[in-house]
C-alpha cells in the first residue's frame, strides 16, 4: 500500500481501477482511513509541539464556535454529511477533467494544497497564523492528497464516502463530551 501511494505520489496519473472487487476496496478504503487519522494525528503533534516551544499563540479554532452555537445533531450533519459532500464535489470532482491532460499531476497538487488552505479560514486569521498556515494545515493537506488518491482510484463516491468516515471519526469524540458535559478544562 506505501509503495503504491510513494509512487502516486512521484507520478500522479489519473488511472481508475474498475476492475477491483468491493472487498478489495474496502480494504484499501479503511488502509487510508487508517493511514489519513495517523498521518493527521502525527501533524497534529508537531504543530502543537511548536506551538509551544515558541510560544505561538492561534488564537480560537472554528470548531469551539460551531460546539457553541450548534445541537449536537446539527454538527454531525455538517461534519459528516455536508462538509465531504460539497468539499469533495468543489476539490476532487474536477479532477476527472484532467483525466488525460499532462497537467493532471499539477492540477492534483494545486487541488490538495488550496483544499488544505481552505480550513486556514477555521482559525482567527493573524499574522502569525498566515505564516504557520502550511503548518496548521498540513493534516488536511496529508488527507487532500488521500482523498485524491481514492478518488482518482475509485472515483468521487468513494472520496466522498472516505471523507465523511474521517470526520466522523473525529468528531463524534467531541459530540460524545458535548452531549455529556464532560468539561475539558
Amino acid at each position: 500500500m506505501l509503495p503504491e501511494l510513494i509512487v502516486f505520489a512521484k507520478k500522479p496519473i489519473y488511472a481508475q481501477d474498475v476492475n477491483s472487487k468491493t472487498s478489495d476496496k474496502l480494504r484499501l478504503f479503511a488502509i487510508l482511513l487508517v493511514f489519513a487519522l495517523c498521518s493527521s494525528i502525527i501533524l497534529l503533534i508537531l504543530a502543537s509541539v511548536i506551538q509551544h516551544i515558541f510560544n505561538i499563540e492561534v488564537g480560537e479554532h472554528a470548531i469551539d464556535d460551531l460546539f457553541n452555537n450548534n445541537s449536537e445533531i446539527k454538527i454531525f450533519f455538517l461534519a459528516v454529511i455536508v462538509a465531504p459532500f460539497f468539499e469533495e464535489l468543489i476539490f476532487r470532482g474536477p479532477l476527472i477533467f484532467f483525466k488525460n491532460s499532462k497537467y493532471f499531476p499539477i492540477v492534483l497538487y494545486i487541488f490538495t494544497i488550496a483544499f488544505g488552505l481552505v480550513h486556514i479560514s477555521n482559525f482567527e486569521l493573524t499574522t502569525q497564523v498566515l505564516l504557520l498556515s502550511p503548518l496548521l494545515v498540513a493534516p488536511q493537506i496529508s488527507v487532500g492528497f488521500l482523498l485524491g488518491y481514492i478518488r482518482v482510484k475509485f472515483g468521487l463516491f468513494w472520496s466522498m464516502a472516505l471523507h465523511a468516515c474521517y470526520n466522523m471519526v473525529l468528531i463524534i469524540p467531541l459530540l460524545l463530551v458535548k452531549l455529556l458535559d464532560i468539561p475539558l478544562e
